[in-house]
């Protein structure tokens, strides 16, 4: 799914270091060819899904020290950027996510650190 300007993902704001992750069509069958229900499926400790958006990341606290008292008080947050991009493929632990239904889609807020690994497709 891409963002796209006339999405309405695009109102969505996702805060700190989580991203926002729409699962990936499991298989309908195993390996050995048995068809298991949807509800399997969704009951699988570690799920995989496409980042659809993320926060800006790890809030780095201000150093006191630099502020002098005669200065303008400038609160200008910055962040450590996350790993995880926007299109990725991400294998992550579904008891860290938080499932939330947008617009009649089923989406999960994921924070980084229950991200296991992501697959990025990278134009060479």
């Amino acid at each position: 799914m891409q963002l796209t300007p006339d999405n309405k993902l695009k109102k969505l704001i996702i805060v700190g270091d989580r991203v926002l992750i729409k699962l990936r069509k499991a298989d309908e069958r195993t390996a050995t060819g048995l068809y298991l229900p949807p509800g399997v499926q969704e009951k699988e400790k570690v799920q995989q899904g496409y980042i659809i958006k993320t926060g800006p990341g790890y809030p780095i606290p201000m150093a006191a020290e630099d502020r002098e008292p005669w200065m303008e008080a400038e609160e200008k947050v910055r962040y450590v950027p996350l790993q995880a991009k926007e299109g990725d493929l991400a294998i992550f632990l579904l008891n860290g996510a938080f499932e939330v239904i947008y617009e009649g889609e089923k989406y999960f807020i994921v924070p980084q650190h229950s991200i296991l690994m992501l697959e990025r497709e990278e134009e060479l």
